[in-house]
């Protein structure tokens, strides 16, 4: 300051000196100056620059972090795209699962109602064959009634639960001791019964033969078979087909049909029965002897 102080005083020693002092001391003040300008403008260029590059940092975090989301955005909508094909795949699956049941729920009605008209038809069916089996029964039931009557006449005839049994005792055909042979004054009888079998239809019949209590039981199977022969050759020669005649047996004495051993009852016993059975009923061999 001293120094100023002195550059702008006038100098005592002389007046010339003065103006070239004053024009140095000036330039030095405005170097001065411009050196302080250029100081301050410097710093406050360095602050500028600094505030500068912290903004720009600043921005480029910013810019970081903007392009850290955009990326997680970008793979969040990679992921709800993924999502949302499997959503609409699972959709189609389901869509399609939906069609598969509804056919299958309509093949199942469909198959139901063709197994109901099926049962239908079936039951239809055998109603159909229980009618005609009632049908078949009443017309059989009337034929041996008709049968029985027929018969009846000629000698005696009862029902049974397979059919009719025919016996031909000492009332009709009288078959002597120890014979199998049929007696002339009896073959009309049997020519009468052989007419009215000859038109069976649908019908067996069986013949049966038995014998009295006197002698073996061996012999007596024999003469009775020789009985049941007997009466069924004359059959057959009367005109009756021998296919129609399933049963020839012999039962001895077996089943007597009058208890005793009298003239009268052994008579009785020494005889033949015809056993007239629907065809049908016939299934396993031959028929069983009548009761």
């Amino acid at each position: 300051m001293d120094s100023l102080r002195e550059a702008l005083e006038p100098d005592e020693r002389g007046l010339g000196e003065e103006p070239a002092r004053s024009h140095g001391k000036l330039a030095l003040a405005l170097g001065v100056i411009a050196i302080a300008l250029s100081l301050v403008l410097g710093c406050l260029y360095l602050i500028a620059i600094r505030r500068l590059e912290r903004e720009v940092a600043q921005l480029s975090r910013q810019t970081e972090g903007l392009s850290r989301q955009v990326v997680r955005a970008q793979e969040q909508s990679q992921t709800l795209a993924q999502q949302a094909s499997q959503a609409a795949a699972n959709a189609q699956a389901a869509a399609q699962q939906r069609d598969l049941a509804k056919q299958d729920q309509s093949n199942s009605e469909a198959q139901a109602q063709l197994a109901r008209q099926q049962a239908a038809a079936e039951q239809q069916k055998a109603d159909q064959a229980t009618q005609q089996a009632e049908q078949y029964r009443q017309e059989r039931e009337a034929e041996l009634t008709q049968l029985q009557q027929a018969l009846g006449q000629i000698a005696e005839t009862h029902r049974t639960a397979m059919g009719l049994v025919m016996t031909l005792d000492s009332k009709s055909i009288r078959f002597d001791f120890d014979k199998a042979n049929i007696k002339p004054e009896y073959r009309d009888i049997l020519n009468r019964i052989a007419g009215i079998l000859m038109t069976l239809k649908g019908f067996s019949i069986a013949v049966y033969g038995y014998t009295d209590d006197v002698g073996t039981q061996a012999y007596n199977l024999q003469l009775s078979q020789r009985r049941a022969q007997a009466v069924r050759d004359f059959l057959v020669q009367a005109g009756i087909s021998p296919t129609t005649i399933t049963t020839i047996k012999g039962f001895g004495e077996s089943d007597p049909r009058v208890p005793g051993n009298t003239d009268q009852a052994r008579a009785a016993n020494r005889r033949v029965e015809i056993g007239i059975v629907d065809s049908k009923l016939i299934v396993n061999g031959p028929l069983v002897a009548p009761k």
